[in-house]
This record gives structure tokens, sequence and C-alpha cells, in this order.
């Protein structure tokens, strides 16, 4: 396993690409509930929106290939894909 990048995101939120062989995993604890996170996937670009108080916030980030799965549980967020 290859952790590429670590970075914090908009909010602190912080995202973590991982590689693997035959895949990779993207993981970023948004620290909101579940039900408060929409992710859409569009090629290799995910657009996340968290639905808060306020205005929705969106954001988006580039993604190491096109998603196969995405999941959201206890508010971290996991998209996955192959190679």
């Amino acid at each position: 396993m290859t952790t590429r990048q670590t970075r914090s995101v908009g909010d602190g939120s912080l995202l973590r690409r991982y590689e693997y062989d035959d895949g990779w995993v993207v993981a970023a604890d948004v620290g909101v509930d579940d039900e408060a996170i929409s992710v859409d996937t569009v090629g290799d670009t995910a657009i996340v929106v968290i639905e808060g108080d306020g205005e929705p916030a969106e954001s988006e980030f580039e993604l190491p290939g096109t998603a196969e799965h995405v999941s959201v549980t206890n508010g971290v967020l996991t998209i996955e894909g192959d190679r």
C-alpha cells in the first residue's frame, strides 16, 4: 500500500489517497452525519455536497480514476476504484 496524498480540504476535513496494486481508495473524514453528505462522481471527479444549517457546502476533487464504489459511514466518505 502506498499513501500518495494527505491534505486538508475546505473546512479542515482530512483527505487521504491510498494506492494498491489492484485499485485505490480515497477517504475523507468530513465529520458530519451520514445523511448530510451527498456524493456524485463524474469521470475522475468527485462532487461532495454537505447540507448544514445554512447554505449547502460543495467541494470537488480529482480521483485517481473512475469510481467503482462510494460509501459514507460515521462521517467518513470512502471512494474506491480499480486499476
